[in-house]
C-alpha cells in the first residue's frame, strides 16, 4: 500500500459559532467556528500538518463560510458535500461567573445525515492518522455508522486511529454514549477523553485507574486532559502528567480540541506522546487569549516561541 500524503483525517460536524459580548448593556453575539473535529483539524493545519476534512454542511452561507474558512487555513475538503435539504448546525456560547455555556440548534443538521457510503473510496486509507470522537457518533446513527466503518478501513490500512470521547448528554443518553464510545475506543489505538467525561462513561474516579481501564480496551496510548492540572500521558509501559502553561485565560472554549489537534500534529512528526502532549497544552493555553474556538488558535512559530521561552508571544 502506498504511503500516506495526509497527516490527520477527521470526521464529523462542523457548527457555526455565535459568542456573546457585552455592549452597551446589551449581548451581542459575534460570528465564529465550531466543533471538535473541525477545530482539532484547523489546530493542527496551524502546526503545519497536512490535514483532511469529511462531512456533510448545508448548502447554505454557513456551509460555505466552513469551506471558504478550511480553504484559507489548508484543510482539504474535497470529500464536504454542500446539501440543499439540510442546514448547517450552529450555536451560541454565552459567558458567566461559571464559565462559558452552549445552546445548540443542530437537531437534523446536514453533518447528521452522513452515512458509511459518503466516505469516498481510498480517502481513509491516505492518512496516517483518523481523528474522530463521540460527538462525530452523537449526531445520528448513521453518524456513527459511518465513523466505524472509517476506523475500519483506517485499521486494515495499518493507519493509526485516535478517538476524542468527548461526551455530550444532550446528544444522546449516557448508557448508548459509554456502549458506542467504548467500541470504538476498543478499535483505537489513541484514547483521548477528558476527565470529567471519563468518569461519567467508566464510573471511575481515580485518573490513573481512568488510564488503566482505557489501555485495557486495548488502544496503546492514552492521553486524558485534566483541566488545570495538565494532561495525563499513559502507555502501557510509562505514564507522567504534563503540567499545563499557566496564561491569564479570557476563553477556554475550544482549548480541548486546540490541544488534540496540536498534539496529533506533534506526534506524527516524531511519535514521542510525552514531548507531543507538552507541545499541545502549549497550544491550548495559548488558545485561551482570545474569545472563539478557532480565531485565537497559535500557529506553530509563535508555540514554539512560547515553548522556548515561557512568554506569551506578541
Amino acid at each position: 500500500m502506498a504511503e500516506p500524503d495526509l497527516d490527520i483525517l477527521a470526521i464529523g460536524e462542523p457548527l457555526m459559532e455565535f459568542a456573546a459580548i457585552e455592549q452597551d448593556g446589551r449581548s451581542l453575539y459575534l460570528p465564529g467556528h465550531g466543533g471538535d473535529t473541525s477545530n482539532a483539524a484547523i489546530a493542527a493545519a496551524r502546526q503545519g500538518a497536512r490535514v483532511a476534512y469529511v462531512t456533510h454542511l448545508g448548502d447554505d452561507p454557513f456551509g460555505r463560510e466552513f469551506v471558504a474558512l478550511w480553504s484559507r487555513e489548508g484543510v482539504a475538503h474535497d470529500a464536504v458535500r454542500l446539501r440543499p435539504d439540510a442546514q448547517t448546525g450552529i450555536y451560541f456560547i454565552t459567558y458567566g461567573p461559571d464559565g462559558h455555556e452552549f445552546s445548540y440548534v443542530r437537531k437534523g443538521s446536514a453533518a447528521s445525515r452522513i452515512v458509511p457510503a459518503d466516505l469516498p473510496d481510498g480517502l481513509v486509507e491516505r492518512a496516517r492518522v483518523l481523528h474522530v470522537s463521540g460527538i462525530s457518533q452523537a449526531i445520528s446513527d448513521s453518524a456513527a455508522d459511518t465513523v466505524f466503518a472509517a476506523i475500519d478501513r483506517a485499521k486494515g490500512a495499518g493507519r493509526t486511529v485516535c478517538y476524542d470521547t468527548n461526551l455530550r448528554l444532550a446528544l444522546w443518553p449516557l448508557d448508548r454514549a459509554r456502549a458506542v464510545i467504548h467500541a470504538a475506543v476498543a478499535r483505537s489505538d489513541i484514547a483521548r477523553p477528558g476527565l470529567d467525561d471519563a468518569r461519567k462513561l467508566t464510573g471511575l474516579d481515580d485518573p490513573d485507574a481512568i488510564a488503566d481501564f482505557y489501555l485495557g480496551l486495548g488502544p496503546r496510548l492514552v492521553a486524558m486532559t485534566l483541566g488545570k492540572d495538565g494532561v495525563l500521558v499513559a502507555t502501557p509501559g510509562d505514564r507522567r502528567v504534563i503540567p499545563t502553561r499557566r496564561v491569564d485565560a479570557v476563553d477556554a472554549s475550544g482549548a480541548g480540541d486546540t490541544f488534540g489537534g496540536a498534539f496529533l500534529a506533534e506526534w506524527v512528526l516524531h511519535g514521542d506522546p510525552f514531548r507531543a502532549a507538552e507541545y499541545g497544552n502549549a497550544a491550548a493555553a495559548l488558545k485561551t487569549l482570545g474569545r472563539g474556538a478557532v480565531a485565537p488558535m497559535p500557529r506553530r512559530a509563535a508555540v514554539e516561541e512560547f515553548l522556548r521561552t515561557g512568554r506569551v508571544p506578541a
